[in-house]
């Protein structure tokens, strides 16, 4: 059965694009052109990726994206950002979504990452057979995708929680930027290491007492970061 990707966009030119370049892959494709077709759509539950652009004409997408997280929707989101909305991507990943593009983007980019996330998503599948995760006051449940830092329930986006798997793997070895988006990414191209950046500091204020100050996810200067065991 065909991956079945949702494609958020008002521009009919890049609708024309990203439907052509996906169904051309073989995946079933749904076109809307506003937010609040999408969030009606992605409530559904049927779709595997939702490649989203920011600047809709009703709710822009970093908000589909803070909505759907809020409601505990799971989908993989793609962002297509403008080329230099910086600040839209680091919002958009802060919000939850797990992958961002910047216009203009090739089709063979475009499908490489959509590729990405589809083999992410089936190798946190597989991780759901894990046993339950205990490390250093924290306690993964793969099956669930479940959280608790102290007894308390924590709320994380699918790639926060595949970052926090991958620290917990090796507690207090370092893990660089590089090492982190080809875990997040499942590839070995990871472009951009800035979103690493962004993911840290997201889980830091979910996991840490006083995130300015991280005592668990702490930072190894020119290096990357590590997960203390305390």
């Amino acid at each position: 059965m065909s991956e079945r990707i949702l494609v958020v966009d008002d521009d009919p030119g890049i609708q024309d694009v990203v439907r052509f370049a996906l169904a051309g892959e073989g995946f079933d494709v749904d076109v809307v052109a506003d937010g609040e077709s999408a969030l009606r759509r992605a409530a559904t539950g049927v779709y595997d990726v939702l490649v989203l652009d920011v600047m809709l004409p009703d709710v822009p997408g970093t908000e589909v994206c803070r909505r759907l997280r809020a409601e505990g929707s799971a989908v993989p989101i793609l962002l297509l950002t403008a080329r230099d909305a910086e600040v839209d991507r680091v919002v958009g990943l802060e919000l939850g979504a797990d992958d961002y593009i910047p216009k203009p983007f090739s089709r063979a980019e475009l499908v490489s990452r959509v590729r990405a996330i589809l083999r992410r998503r089936e190798l946190d599948r597989a991780e759901a057979a894990a046993p339950v995760r205990e490390v250093g006051g924290l306690r993964l449940d793969f099956a669930r995708h479940e959280v608790t830092v102290a007894g308390e329930p924590v709320q994380l986006t699918p790639s926060e929680f595949k970052l926090l798997a991958l620290l917990s793997e090796r507690p207090g070895e370092v893990f660089s930027r590089a090492q982190i988006m080809r875990h997040l990414w499942g590839s070995d191209h990871v472009g951009d290491e800035h979103p690493a950046d962004v993911h840290v500091s997201n889980l830091r204020r979910k996991l840490e007492r006083t995130p300015g100050r991280p005592e668990r996810l702490v930072t190894v200067r020119g290096a990357g970061y590590k997960l203390n065991v305390r």
